[in-house]
């Protein structure tokens, strides 16, 4: 079996390559945990099921989204992240850094 690590961590804040936006990434699957039908609909690059998977709140909007990592890359503005769940599940220091409060899962 291989066993693959994730390359970004939770609390990074990235960017979507494809879809052009910021967030921060709340929790991580080692492969993709949805449903054929919703890979078919929003996968539209068919990114691997079998390498990470990320849950990321967006900024600048109210939604969490799941992005694979193939479709992601390091976000070096230095920017804060603005979604309104952020506060319930990540704290930032005053480096501007986010940490978890609690376990998701």
């Amino acid at each position: 079996m291989d066993i693959r690590r994730a390359e970004y961590n939770i609390g990074q804040v990235i960017y979507h390559k494809h879809y052009n936006f910021r967030g921060v990434i709340v929790d991580v699957d080692a492969e993709f945990e949805g449903d054929d039908e919703w890979y078919d609909e929003h996968a539209k690059n068919n990114p691997p099921k079998d390498a990470p998977w990320y849950h990321v709140l967006v900024d600048e909007d109210t939604v969490m989204a799941y992005v694979s990592e193939q479709n992601i890359c390091s976000d070096v503005s230095d920017l804060e992240v603005d979604n309104p769940m952020l506060l319930n599940m990540l704290a930032a220091d005053d480096k501007g850094q986010y940490h978890t409060l609690r376990t998701l899962n």
